[in-house]
């Protein structure tokens, strides 16, 4: 089989994978507040596309386990974490000093089921590692994922829990090395800053760079001791197109696993580096962003997929329901399926959409200059750093649900989902998003770069330190997770009724 390149194609005569799809209906009830631009409806979107185009059929769809406590402070700070498990709409008020220590409240505002929420989309980040660890499956997906913003004691730019980085220690367990790829439009810091000091997590991140938000990934921020030369930032500008990037992309990544020779590898598919984004500036058509993973497929490497930023909710759904395609090795129709948020998609009612005429700041020359300058980094690196011989612990408790076996008459219900975020708004949050509806994330506060980014594990919650956290394996006391035995899935579209 080939193992490098962009040697499979993505239609019908790819070569297949074994794919683990993870999905909680209730993810779609979590309402973020009025006038917040997150909406984590749009993964319901996602799911309706995926039953109707046929694609659930041909993968194993698990529900995933919630994190546990235990599981969310393997890197998130204990105080942090209880008070997640703790905060109110009802008792916010009485928690303003927390609120500010813990940057909670307008970006990442407090509204009903935050714990849960931050509960369900971690444990199928972390699901999706195990599966891929005990060589269930060879990509794992799970689109609720992705919040690559928080901190180990904060929440930043919507995201709480860094499943991200929850399943990356996941993947550390088996995988001497684990890549992280991120193509959302905004840096990948809270990941980034994880990792620092680390050689055996590489981090790549392609993002806007300049007055934006976080306002971190310089390309000069490569990782400091240990890490050196282990962090790449793509710094880019707006309007930039599918032959721009991919300029980039590839031989960059082509480069990264030649020399790194990732085990495993977890891309993050933010969907707000499309054409047409409520908070993006770049010029992505559908098929462009999903070149990037169709790219990482081909190496054949346990690939770990996720969500992330993507605020036009319905191009969000278009998108992942694409890539989703793309990880199977299938090829769906233009024309969309009917289906219960058809009316989204009007006027054209097509999967894909085409780019603006929006200009390309991102000149050849900067370009040449970008990939010349990381590719040179990159040449500097030690190949495929080794890691000391340590009894690996056991692997965290997930046994995930197969969505096979539960409520297969009530998956059918043909009046599903039809009312959308009914519940009752939380009043308050994202003040620019309230005033000016189509300001943009470059509007927030820049974040300031340390030179030695991350928080010790050791350290207080509130103390920078120059050391990131500790990706040796961890022993925590947990049995091994149970596998799930195998079932043939319903050739008919499971769509959740509305809880």
């Amino acid at each position: 089989m080939d193992t490098g390149g962009n040697s499979l194609p993505s239609g019908p005569d790819g070569v297949k994978r074994k794919v683990s799809y993870f999905y909680d209906p209730e993810v779609g009830n979590y309402y973020y507040g009025q006038g917040h631009p997150m909406k984590p409806h749009r993964i319901r979107m996602t799911h309706a596309l995926l039953a109707h185009y046929g694609l659930l059929q041909n993968m194993q769809v698990y529900k995933p386990l919630p994190a546990r406590e235990r599981d969310l402070c393997r890197f998130h700070a204990d105080d942090y974490v209880n008070f997640l498990r703790s905060i109110t709409p009802e008792t916010q008020q009485d928690q303003l000093r927390q609120l500010k220590r813990f940057n909670v409240g307008e970006d990442c505002p407090v509204f009903d089921g935050l714990f849960s929420f931050c509960q369900t989309y971690a444990g199928g980040s972390v699901g999706g590692a195990v599966k891929l660890n005990h060589n269930i499956c060879d990509i794992a997906i799970n689109w609720a994922g992705g919040l690559h913003h928080a901190k180990k004691c904060e929440a930043s730019g919507f995201c709480y829990v860094n499943d991200i980085v929850l399943a990356i220690l996941e993947l550390l367990k088996q995988h001497q090395r684990v890549l992280y790829v991120d193509i959302d439009i905004h840096h990948g810091d809270g990941v980034e800053e994880a990792f620092y000091t680390s050689d055996r997590v590489m981090t790549v991140s392609f993002h806007k760079f300049g007055d934006y938000f976080p306002g971190t990934g310089d390309i000069r921020d490569i990782g400091y001791s240990k890490g050196k030369y282990y962090s790449l930032n793509v710094p880019l500008d707006d309007g930039i197109d599918d032959e721009s990037y991919h300029f980039l992309f590839k031989p960059i990544i082509g480069k990264v696993m030649e020399v790194f020779k990732p085990g495993a590898v977890v891309l993050q598919c933010g969907a707000d580096s499309l054409s047409g984004d409520r908070l993006g500036c770049f010029n992505l058509s559908i098929k462009g962003h999903a070149e990037c993973v169709k790219f990482m497929r081909s190496f054949n490497v346990p690939l770990l997929l996720l969500g992330g930023g993507g605020y036009t909710i319905r191009n969000v759904a278009r998108c992942w329901c694409y890539e989703t395609g793309v990880a199977l090795g299938t090829e769906v129709d233009d024309q969309l399926p009917q289906h219960e948020y058809y009316e989204y998609f009007g006027p054209d009612y097509t999967l894909h959409v085409a780019p603006s005429n929006m200009e390309n700041k991102n000149t050849r020359q900067l370009l040449e200059e970008i990939r010349n300058n990381l590719l040179d980094n990159l040449s500097k690196l030690q190949h495929a750093p080794s890691v000391q011989f340590q009894e690996r612990p056991p692997d965290t408790e997930l046994p995930e649900a197969d969505e096979d076996q539960d409520d297969a008459d009530e998956r059918w219900d043909p009046d599903s989902d039809m009312e959308v975020d009914e519940k009752r708004p939380i009043p308050s949050r994202v003040k620019r998003e309230a005033i000016e509806p189509e300001r943009k994330d470059s509007e927030a506060p820049k974040g300031t770069v340390e030179q030695a980014r991350g928080f010790d594990n050791l350290a207080t919650n509130e103390t920078l330190s120059t050391k990131s956290v500790d990706v040796r394996p961890m022993a925590i006391d947990e049995p091994t997770v149970k596998v799930e035995q195998e079932t043939s899935n319903k050739a008919s579209d499971p769509i959740y009724p509305k809880s």
